[in-house]
């Protein structure tokens, strides 16, 4: 089972909803989380991208950041609510505003908070619980002590990602310690983390053959063929791969027009896109490098219309 990592301001609604027509292989998603607080904004607005019937592409789980039981009980019970069977409670986001302010991977060196805030919420929440985390904050073997913790609940399942917060997405990953675990733990453990082609999704399956559930994020995004290989064993031909890439991204454009607004809200919002999207192509950095000096509807649809076209010569050639 292959699952679409949240990325904040790429794997939203619109993206989910288009990205199984165009690619296969993808069973499930994470979506970006929902923040929670004090001042929270009103419950439509934060459920507005979460309702079943704005949902209708890859089945997805919505993701809360919380340090907070109360506040998170209320937005999960919401969630429930509208037809979510199924939360997921982000302790693995290692930005640094998020973890300044105690939460995401910001609460991994703390088992207590940890464990009053499941204390707190597994009784009072409608639906069950899944959670994202990474081994650590500072040091990969903090979550040593946090399986233990998990083990007394519940849970539906565990996505880990092998890396520390400080990491943050450099560094190698800690297969090792992913490895005590995946021993230790009571829960579905779902592995996320650097499988960035078939092969090594190959040499984890390999080492991890208890695993089932693969979680992949910016290297799906960056190839949205990979899961489709890894499930179906398939590859297209790449001029093929590349008229796929090129509807979807026009399809994309069309409904992001329809709710953006702005001449700069539209290709800010493709920029973002194609940050992973660019690797794809063959000369990918001097791709990125010419989107991004784009600032107007016009000028950006003017570069891709030439970058793609650009692609498919150099293809025949």
């Amino acid at each position: 089972m292959i699952y679409l990592a949240p990325l904040q301001g790429v794997t939203d609604r619109i993206y989910r909803n288009l990205f199984p027509v165009y690619f296969k292989g993808v069973d499930i998603a994470i979506a970006p989380f929902l923040s929670t607080s004090k001042k929270m904004k009103s419950m439509n607005n934060l459920l507005r991208e979460h309702y079943p019937d704005q949902n209708t592409g890859i089945p997805t789980i919505p993701q809360i950041m919380s340090s907070q039981p109360e506040d998170f009980t209320r937005l999960a019970n919401a969630l429930y609510d509208i037809g979510h069977g199924t939360v997921n409670w982000n302790i693995g986001c290692p930005f640094s505003m998020v973890v300044k302010k105690g939460r995401g991977a910001g609460m991994l060196c703390y088992p207590d908070r940890i464990e009053s805030f499941l204390e707190k919420t597994m009784p009072a929440i409608k639906p069950k619980l899944s959670i994202k985390l990474r081994i650590g904050l500072k040091y990969p073997d903090e979550v040593l002590q946090l399986i233990p913790i998990f083990n007394r609940f519940p849970l539906e399942e565990l996505i880990i990602h092998p890396r520390t917060g400080e990491q943050m997405y450099g560094g190698e990953v800690d297969l090792d310690i992913f490895a005590q675990c995946l021993n230790l733990s009571k829960h579905t453990v779902v592995y996320n983390g650097d499988i960035d082609s078939f092969e090594k999704f190959e040499m984890l399956s390999k080492r991890f053959g208890s695993i089932k559930r693969w979680m992949i994020g910016r290297s799906l995004i960056g190839n949205p063929f990979l899961a489709e290989k890894i499930n179906f064993h398939t590859e297209k031909p790449y001029a093929e791969k590349i008229k796929i890439i090129r509807a979807f991204h026009d399809h994309l454009f069309d409904e992001y027009l329809k709710v953006l607004s702005g001449p700069s809200h539209i290709t800010n919002k493709m920029k973002e896109i194609w940050t992973f999207m660019g690797g794809f192509f063959e000369n990918g950095d001097k791709i990125r490098k010419k989107i991004n000096k784009t600032h107007h509807r016009d000028n950006y649809i003017d570069v891709v219309n030439k970058v793609f076209l650009e692609t498919q010569v150099s293809e025949t050639q």
